[in-house]
């Protein structure tokens, strides 16, 4: 039992519980991991990596990460989000003018402090076990890539501006430190009141099964190819036992093929996953040396 679920993560439930769930419905000794934790608060794509596909999040960790979000503009939170202790600031005369006048600073390349309520390491430690102990530590910014980054909808019609966004970005971005930072840029304060993520890299959230039904009407057939995130790389199906046999052992093999990619996907007549290799040239002769190898 090998490959992919696409789920759609509920609110209130963390990455670890949708693991902890579907592991009962797998045999006994099955791998399973996740690509991309989520908030307890979040909403939408979480890959799941099950069998010999968990060999694969490897190849998979830098995939961008596509969000929809609100942020609740005239108010911080001490865990950036709804979820914590709120603290309202004077009245957010923001327009939305103002609000776009300020989201040019944060596309690109930025600098993230790590939330104190985050799993991230401090001495053996992790951030959120130490701020529940009511400690604050010094944390070393992060860069993070904020590739698209959209005002989707302003709603002003209370005190507390709530603002609708979109954002493209790549691995370990907090979006709920973006939102509270913009808060910041705006001199207002804000904090991330809700979030979906929509994309993880191939996943989609259109595509995203609902995590209740996948546990109550388990079957095999719901599972996405091994392949399936790693489309847009390029691919060569082997022809001769041989030459299979030969990779499988992890030996190197030779190909008449032309590729410009340095790793390629590599399967079986069957159309099953055999490898993924490594594309060397030598004299001008394609070889293929793997790095991983499935039996399946």
């Amino acid at each position: 039992m090998h490959g992919f679920l696409n789920i759609d993560k509920p609110a209130g439930t963390t990455s670890f519980d949708v693991i902890r769930r579907l592991k009962k419905c797998l045999p006994r000794g099955t791998r399973i991991g996740h690509l991309g934790t989520l908030d307890p608060m979040a909403t939408g794509v979480l890959p799941i990596a099950i069998g010999q596909a968990t060999r694969l999040i490897h190849y998979l960790e830098d995939d961008d990460k596509e969000y929809q979000g609100s942020m609740t503009i005239g108010a911080v939170s001490d865990t950036q989000d709804a979820w914590g202790e709120i603290s309202y600031c004077q009245s957010a005369q923001i327009t939305r003018a103002q609000l776009e006048a300020v989201l040019p600073s944060f596309r690109g390349t930025i600098w993230q402090e790590p939330p104190m309520y985050s799993a991230v390491h401090h001495q053996g430690v992790r951030l959120y076990e130490l701020a529940r102990q009511g400690q604050v530590v010094e944390r070393k910014k992060r860069p993070a890539q904020i590739k698209f980054l959209e005002l989707l909808h302003f709603d002003d019609q209370s005190n507390l501006p709530v603002a609708t966004l979109r954002v493209v970005c790549s691995r370990g971005t907090y979006i709920r430190t973006l939102f509270h930072d913009i808060g910041q840029e705006l001199g207002t304060g804000a904090f991330l009141s809700a979030l979906t993520r929509i994309r993880s890299g191939g996943f989609l959230l259109s595509q995203a099964l609902d995590l209740e039904q996948v546990i109550n009407s388990w079957s095999q057939s719901l599972l996405l190819p091994m392949g399936y995130p790693l489309q847009h790389w390029a691919k060569i199906i082997l022809d001769t036992s041989e030459q299979i046999r030969a990779l499988q052992n992890g030996q190197t093999i030779s190909v008449n093929a032309a590729l410009s990619t340095d790793l390629v996907r590599v399967y079986q007549p069957d159309n099953r996953l055999l490898a993924i290799a490594k594309v060397n040239y030598t004299e001008g002769k394609c070889s293929l040396k793997p790095e991983r190898v499935f039996h399946i």
